[in-house]
């Protein structure tokens, strides 16, 4: 057998499961909705730091938190901070947060849960 057959018959077998949408329900983590609203939220405070060309220090005395929380931060382990910590920080980054509360589209194939979409 060929390398190049051998290779997509290997490739055939693989077992795939469609995504649920949520990389943390998927792995079976506790909270998959929280996980994933802090890590889109924390996506948006460092691509904010990244375009103002921040060093991690000059971000920390902006953000008011220390340069390992920057650092934490910038490399998504996000245990310490929480939503509120994440919408302050985003605050003092000088951006607006808007929440919008409406009923579920019973057309969507999406379940119902918390949206993020940076502007």
């Amino acid at each position: 057998m060929m390398k190049t057959e051998k290779i997509k018959k290997d490739i055939q077998e693989i077992e795939v499961t469609e995504s649920s949408g949520n990389v943390f329900a998927d792995l079976g983590l506790d909270n998959p909705d929280e996980l994933k609203l802090k890590a889109k939220i924390a996506a948006s405070i460092n691509a904010i730091i990244q375009q103002r060309g921040l060093k991690q220090a000059e971000a920390s005395k902006i953000l008011n938190i220390s340069q390992p929380q920057i650092s934490a931060l910038s490399r998504g382990r996000l245990y310490r901070f929480s939503v509120e910590k994440l919408f302050y920080l985003l605050n003092a980054l000088d951006q607006d947060i808007d929440i919008i509360i409406k009923k579920h589209s019973s057309r969507s194939k999406e379940p119902a849960g918390i949206h993020v979409m940076a502007g």
